[in-house]
């Protein structure tokens, strides 16, 4: 083929002759790369020493490419657990956490006494962790972080990556307190406040331990007083006593809150509509004549 082309180039303009001849060359290099020789070996043990090798000098796409390549050869042996490892590692180290994912689960439930089971487990709950979304987006993946986090943590309690651990969980943990404080806050600003005082309520019965707590409770009182404010008056009265409770939740956790001055204002005048209620009921009250009064 080479010799066709070659041959060619005596029919080609001088420019075209050395395009073509670049492309000849490029071809043939390509063909003779030391990665391609490695690739056409017979010799597993080489393959498998050169495979190692591009992983440890982090190629791990040419690792990797090398690894499915052995798989089938290593199949059923004592090395089949390790190629099954660096195959997963080189997807993990690629960024490929669904698929690293499910080697590392095959893995662990093929080899439970590996040695090599710590440093999987470990990376199959790591690689929740780096798949997790932004609070905004589903957390599906985040709680999957969660239970993984937790069950390596309580399998190898002595391990060193603890600490890490310990960090990630807490993390992950803050994404759902403010994933649930985020959907709550949502119905809030537009103007939902009946769906935003379950959503809160919600939130804190779920998340009681949640950094956003304050906000919860002072949100939750607001909510509950301008809905209240904008209610029909038949409904006024009784929404008023519910965000009267929703400030002393508020007020009684957090006296000294930055929001504690609108708080007092929103108590005053929810005071000042139930003293007046309360008067003119009494005062319709006794206008009401009795019969015997009225003889």
């Amino acid at each position: 083929m080479v010799r066709c082309a070659t041959a060619q180039l005596t029919t080609m303009r001088t420019g075209e002759k050395v395009i073509l001849a670049i492309l000849i060359a490029f071809a043939g290099t390509v063909g003779c790369s030391p990665f391609n020789k490695v690739l056409k070996l017979n010799d597993s043990e080489q393959m498998y020493q050169a495979a190692v090798k591009y992983y440890d000098g982090g190629d791990y796409a040419h690792a990797l490419q090398l690894f499915q390549e052995l798989a089938p050869r290593y199949a059923s042996t004592m090395r089949a657990d390790t190629i099954l490892y660096y195959t997963g590692c080189c997807f993990y180290k690629q960024g490929d956490f669904e698929t690293s994912g499910t080697i590392f689960d095959e893995y662990r439930r093929t080899y439970g006494r590996s040695p090599l089971l710590e440093d999987v487990e470990y990376m199959y709950a790591m690689g929740y962790y780096f798949a997790s979304p932004e609070p905004s987006r589903d957390q599906t993946t985040t709680v999957k972080a969660i239970s993984s986090l937790g069950e390596f943590m309580e399998r190898y309690p002595a391990s060193h990556k603890i600490g890490v651990c310990e960090m990630r969980l807490k993390e992950m943990k803050n994404k759902l307190y403010d994933k649930s404080f985020i959907n709550a806050r949502t119905y809030y600003k537009t103007e939902r406040y009946k769906a935003a005082i379950i959503a809160f309520k919600n939130a804190l019965a779920e998340y009681p331990e949640t950094p956003h707590r304050e906000e919860i409770l002072f949100l939750t009182l607001d909510s509950s007083y301008k809905l209240a404010d904008n209610s029909i008056s038949s409904l006024q009265v009784d929404r008023y006593l519910d965000a009267m409770d929703a400030y002393y939740n508020f007020i009684s956790e957090f006296p000294s809150s930055k929001h504690a001055r609108e708080a007092e204002r929103m108590h005053r005048v929810m005071k000042r509509y139930l003293a007046k209620h309360n008067a003119d009921a009494d005062a319709a009250s006794g206008n009401q004549s009795t019969p015997e009064e009225a003889q």
